[in-house]
């Protein structure tokens, strides 16, 4: 049987490079960057892999703004609280994990995401099977939130991924997690007083966010296709699920 990668994709708008991830079964690293093309060829060169996307699969379907499927929800049918988000929007925003909101129309999108709606559409077309525990396939996808990923994995909301702090707390999760990147209480070291007067610090050992995003996202996939029972889908199949490195009774209804 083929050894499985585990990859996880930060898609970009604009002339930026995509950042991707690649974990192994030990959890060992690599880290890339490509087109959209390259990165396709990349991906779709392994003949087992499990894809993490850190963007939605596909539009708003309107399923919250449905009276009948608000009320199975136990919504007001009546209102239009929660009409603008898809189900997985819905689930985790009340939950106090921020995330955007997916447009119906596809041209409405951010180009980030639309970046994320070809990606899905292209892998699907070169035989990946959308991630749902118990699919046995060799190819699969899933969509991710990557923020939402440290949320679940620290139980609570983390730092804003852009300060230095963040990049710290969401390295030391990994870490912590046993992928096999470097310990980011090294950097911490390097803060002395010497080295903050003669500007000499050293973070090389420190990932960037979009770096720590398509790691989070490669992580997910990993536990999503060897340990099912630590990770939690969200949303509604026919509209997109997110998936969430969490078991389901681990899930807290809110996060602070």
């Amino acid at each position: 049987m083929t050894r499985p990668v585990f990859i996880g994709i930060d898609p970009t708008a604009g002339e930026r490079l995509i950042d991707y991830a690649l974990l192994d079964e030990r959890l060992d690293v690599t880290l890339g960057q490509g087109r959209f093309d390259a990165v396709v060829d990349l991906v779709t060169g392994y003949p087992a892999a499990v894809v993490a996307i850190d963007a939605p699969q596909s539009p708003n379907t309107g399923l919250m703004a449905d009276p009948a499927y608000r009320a199975r929800l136990g919504l007001d049918p009546r209102r239009r609280s929660w009409a603008n988000c898809k189900v997985c929007e819905y689930q985790m925003r009340r939950r106090g994990i921020g995330l955007y909101l997916t447009p119906r129309a596809v041209d409405d999108a951010p180009r980030w995401i639309q970046m994320g709606f070809r990606l899905f559409e292209t892998l699907r077309a070169e035989g990946f099977q959308l991630y749902q525990p118990g699919l046995t396939a060799e190819r699969l996808v899933l969509e991710v939130h990557p923020h939402g990923c440290y949320t679940v994995l620290l139980g609570h909301r983390p730092l804003r991924k852009d300060t230095l702090e963040g990049r710290l707390q969401r390295q030391l999760v990994l870490y912590d997690e046993r992928l096999n990147v470097p310990d980011p209480m090294d950097a911490v070291e390097e803060i002395t007083r010497h080295h903050l007067r003669s500007g000499t610090l050293n973070f090389s050992g420190l990932y960037t966010h979009d770096q720590l995003d398509a790691l989070v996202a490669a992580y997910t996939a990993f536990l999503a296709a060897q340990r099912p029972e630590r990770v939690t889908l969200v949303g509604d199949p026919a509209e997109g699920q997110i998936t969430l490195p969490v078991a389901p009774d681990e899930f807290k209804e809110v996060y602070r």
